[in-house]
C-alpha cells in the first residue's frame, strides 16, 4: 500500500456561499492524497496498474468548473469521482482551500479536508 499525492493544484473558480462570490470568482487550491496498492505497478512499471495522477488532475478540473456553495461539497464531489474511476483505492483525502475568504478581516485562506 502506498500514497499518490497531488499538492497545490490551483484554480480560479466561481464557488461560494454568497451570490457575490459566485459572480466574481476566487482562487482555490486543492490537495489530493490517494491510498492505493500500487505494488504491481512498482514491480511491472505499468501505469495501468496504479492511479494516474494526470487523471486525478482532470477529475479535479471538471469538478472545479461546476459552481458550488461549500468547500465541503467540492471535496465530496472530487472524492466521489475519483472512486468512480478508481473503485479499488483504499482511501482518498481531499483538501480544498479558498484564498482571501470573506471573513470580515485578514485571512490568507480557509481550508477544509475530507476523507472518504
Amino acid at each position: 500500500m502506498g500514497t499518490i499525492a497531488l499538492e497545490g493544484l490551483e484554480f480560479f473558480a466561481y464557488h461560494g456561499f454568497y451570490d457575490e462570490e459566485q459572480k466574481i470568482g476566487n482562487k482555490y487550491s486543492v490537495d489530493i492524497v490517494v491510498t492505493v496498492d500500487f505494488s504491481e505497478a512498482a514491480r511491472q512499471d505499468r501505469l495501468s496498474a496504479t492511479v494516474n495522477y494526470e487523471e486525478l488532475y482532470r477529475i479535479t478540473t471538471r469538478v472545479m468548473q461546476r459552481p458550488a456553495r461549500l468547500l465541503e461539497h467540492i471535496a465530496h464531489s472530487i472524492i466521489t469521482e475519483i472512486r468512480h474511476v478508481y473503485p479499488t483505492v483504499a482511501d482518498v483525502e481531499v483538501s480544498v482551500s479558498k484564498f482571501n475568504p470573506p471573513v470580515g478581516g485578514v485571512c490568507h485562506r480557509a481550508r477544509i479536508t475530507l476523507r472518504g
